[in-house]
């Protein structure tokens, strides 16, 4: 890809970074002039991706999102590297297949601690920042991403869609409290897109199936899609959009 300046000076955050969409995203804002911090629990993972960047504008800052004191830690890590923060991307995330009623209680922990806790976590240690960023008179912007599950029910996923609802109504509450204060946050809902956490949905011929029948572009998401989507909703050219859930889903949700 040709290399932008379009970010450049700007300092992203994006959690879940170290493959699939998050891997994307943060491709995507490193070629467009951003400073880049790189999140995942797998600091391997998170080094292999920051390898191929320019170490000048690139932090990794390995660890759980779902631990409060961590959240607090990578916001802190990456003020003091790049001396303030403009967009937080909410993008780590699990799921879980099964029937509810025989999930044991660290299954459910798991799921609500990493896609709903994570979220709020990370989100209330950014925003002290994001504000003084939009003070400044800078664009500031949270960008959750959360699924078009969150949207209905699948019948194997019903933790999963609980989770991913919570985010998006979470947007929704924090884009009414913090738009006063100049910061944006929205919601983009991704169907079935290449990721590390797809693959078994992706290489079953059957389920395969089921989801083309109700996608009306017949293909699987690309982590580019996603990162085309957050690049826009956290760019000038979206400065009058929040509280939005954008699908990015093939047509999936019509």
């Amino acid at each position: 890809m040709t290399q932008s300046t379009r970010f450049s000076g700007k300092t992203v955050i994006i959690t879940g970074s170290s493959t699939g969409i998050g891997e994307g995203i943060a491709r995507r804002f490193h070629d467009e002039g951003a400073n880049v911090v790189i999140n995942a629990r797998n600091a391997e993972k998170c080094a292999a991706v920051a390898g191929s960047l320019d170490p000048e504008r690139t932090l990794v800052v390995a660890g759980d999102v779902s631990k409060p004191d961590f959240a607090n830690e990578i916001v802190a890590k990456t003020v003091e590297r790049f001396g303030g923060l403009d967009c937080l991307v909410n993008n780590a995330g699990v799921a879980d297949q099964g029937m509810l009623h025989k999930m044991d209680d660290a299954r459910i922990d798991r799921v609500i601690d990493i896609n709903v806790k994570g979220v709020n976590y990370l989100s209330r240690a950014a925003i002290p920042e994001l504000i003084k960023t939009a003070e400044s008179g800078a664009q500031a912007s949270i960008v959750n991403i959360s699924s078009v599950s969150g949207t209905g029910g699948d019948s194997m996923l019903p933790l999963y869609n609980a989770s991913k609802g919570a985010v998006t109504n979470l947007t929704r509450g924090l884009a009414l409290q913090l738009g006063p204060q100049g910061v944006r946050v929205n919601t983009i809902n991704p169907s079935v897109t290449r990721s590390d956490m797809v693959d078994q949905i992706i290489n079953n011929e059957g389920a395969m199936k089921m989801m083309m029948n109700r996608m009306a572009l017949k293909r699987v998401g690309e982590p580019e899609d996603i990162a085309a989507a957050v690049l826009y909703l956290l760019s000038d050219a979206s400065t009058y959009v929040t509280g939005h859930t954008l699908h990015v889903d093939g047509g999936m949700a019509m």
